[in-house]
């Protein structure tokens, strides 16, 4: 049993109080316009002795010392841990920051939060932008369920099986594509789960933000003719939703 701040810690029959100065800070950032960066957010990427970044170019933006600022991400997650843990035993304050929205949303933040709380050091969030929630909120279906796929598998096989998985949740679904995936896997998608309702959210808080909504056969067909650019989040209808919802 583990509580954040003075931790109590569950061990054998008692109970053992440990304190750690070291502190673990996620930090929302900007999707897109840069201008949704918060003060608090700032202020806390200032302050941390260490910032840990899915991109470091992006986040440089928002660093003024350059020499604390490390890569953080899938291909060097297992190397980053370990000094993660040995900065937080150090007493540093340490902000991971994603490429972009909330640390933990498909990347590996989770794994320096688990590595935190088993060391029994302090874990902040500073809440920030979401690709997820902003597209969703945005979609026009329902919210009061939804299921975040993330991204789908590269294999076609693993991502049919994916998608049936899904074909009889009512509520909606949320997924992570590149530009380059969306006719296909609108295509695959009408195969496995009919002719749903669907919002296509590009370019989310951007210039070139768009928004575009319909069943899956309407949205394809006017992404069919255009060069799609830009990062996509995907929201499908459940399966209770027929595909004239938003007629």
């Amino acid at each position: 049993m583990t509580f954040s701040r003075g931790f109590l810690t569950g061990q054998g029959n008692g109970m053992k109080t440990s304190v750690s100065k070291g502190r673990l800070v996620l930090v929302g950032t900007p999707i897109g316009n840069l201008s949704d960066m918060s003060p608090r957010a700032r202020e806390a990427i200032e302050n941390a002795a260490v910032v840990m970044a899915e991109d470091t170019r992006r986040t440089a933006r928002f660093v003024n010392d350059r020499k604390k600022l490390y890569s953080y991400h899938d291909h060097n997650v297992t190397g980053r841990i370990p000094q993660i843990e040995e900065f937080l035993r150090a007493g540093a304050v340490v902000a991971l920051v994603s490429d972009a929205g909330m640390p933990g949303i498909s990347d590996p933040a989770y794994k320096a939060v688990s590595a935190a709380i088993k060391g029994g050091h302090s874990v902040e969030v500073i809440p920030g932008p979401s690709a997820v929630i902003t597209a969703l909120v945005a979609s026009g279906l329902p919210v009061d369920r939804f299921s975040f796929e993330g991204f789908l598998p590269r294999k076609k096989g693993a991502r049919t099986h994916r998608l049936e998985e899904m074909s009889t949740y009512s509520g909606s679904i949320v997924y992570y594509l590149g530009p380059h995936h969306l006719l296909k896997y609108l295509e695959e998608m009408r195969g496995v789960f009919g002719d749903r309702p669907v919002c296509v959210a590009r370019e989310m808080t951007k210039i070139h933000e768009e928004y575009v909504r319909g069943n899956i056969t309407e949205v394809a067909d006017y992404f069919c003719n255009r060069k799609i650019r830009g990062e996509i989040t995907l929201v499908v209808g459940g399966a209770v939703l027929t595909s004239d919802f938003f007629d």
